[in-house]
């Protein structure tokens, strides 16, 4: 009789891997219109809108971990002056259970905030119409797109770093 192999994804013991969130909340939120009223009134052209994105995590025990997703929209006229900035950081807790280590970074910093970013799109929406603007839509967000970026930035700067230890002298 044939031997049986765990499902794929599953760890040797059988545990099939699951992601549960215990917990989502607004961990900071800010809302900025440092023009009003004057910033309120129709405009010409659009602001320039630049948005920027962040996910951290940390470990609150063998199981579980805290992610955070920022995300700060900031829009400016032509000549730099902020019409509004929007910063949030929304947080959640998730327990992780049979995944293996070597996939267990790539999980929480690609799963888990893609679960948090519909609810933190929804909260910078409704923080920029009740400043009186439209409400703003974020795109969704690649996370392992996000991720693998960030892997080869961080491979770079060791490279660097690795390079100029070697060129000291001894």
């Amino acid at each position: 009789m044939a031997e049986e192999t765990p499902a794929a994804g599953a760890q040797a013991d059988g545990a099939a891997p699951q992601l549960n969130v215990l917990a989502q909340y607004v961990k900071d939120l800010s809302f900025e219109n440092p023009k009003a009223p004057d910033s309120l009134r129709p405009r010409e052209k659009s602001p320039n809108i630049n948005i920027q994105v962040n996910v951290n995590g940390k470990p609150l025990s063998d199981t579980d971990f805290e992610v955070d997703l920022k995300l700060e929209a900031k829009a400016q006229d032509e000549d730099g002056s902020v019409v509004f900035a929007c910063d949030l950081v929304y947080s959640g807790i998730f327990r992780i259970t049979g995944v293996p280590k070597d996939s267990l970074h790539p999980v929480i910093m690609i799963e888990c905030p893609r679960l948090l970013f519909p609810f933190a799109r929804q909260i910078i929406a409704e923080s920029t119409q009740r400043g009186g603007f439209p409400p703003l839509m974020l795109d969704p967000i690649d996370f392992a797109a996000l991720y693998r970026q960030r892997a080869a930035e961080v491979q770079l700067q060791q490279a660097a770093a690795e390079g100029a230890d070697t060129s000291k002298p001894n």
